[in-house]
């Protein structure tokens, strides 16, 4: 059910990719990113990104060390097993704080935490979403 997930550091890749996700799977998945942007929690989705295929998510170089990510298959099951609460919504989104999601009018959703190691460019694949 949970995609097992690879990390590494893109080593001499686009100028303007930072934060880039392969999905190494043979299925289609929707992603949600949510990292501090000025000194606030904000989640934004949703990016599709096809089997074997790459999408830059953040452009510039990255200054959080950590950055979440939630990812769904096209029925809408997520695909990681994050523990850190963010919120989303169906359609495209850019939501602004992670507290109290459902009072909000938002969905509450398990964003998995990844450490960049504090570098400025990040890959982060997706692998392993079937059984």
């Amino acid at each position: 059910m949970a995609g097992a997930a690879v990390l590494s550091v893109l080593s001499c890749g686009q100028a303007r990719a930072e934060f880039t996700v392969c999905n190494q799977t043979l299925d289609v998945v929707n992603l949600a990113v949510g990292q501090k942007v000025d000194n606030a929690d904000q989640t934004d989705g949703w990016w599709t990104i096809g089997a074997n295929q790459c999408v830059n998510v953040i452009r510039e170089e990255l200054t959080n060390r950590y950055i979440y990510i939630y990812a769904t298959d096209v029925f809408g099951h997520a695909i990681l097993t994050g523990a850190t609460e963010m919120c989303i919504e169906r359609r495209r989104f850019s939501i602004r704080g992670i507290d109290e999601c459902w009072q909000r009018g938002h969905i509450a959703a398990q964003f998995l935490e990844v450490d960049t190691l504090e570098q400025v460019r990040w890959t982060f694949f997706l692998t392993g979403s079937n059984p």
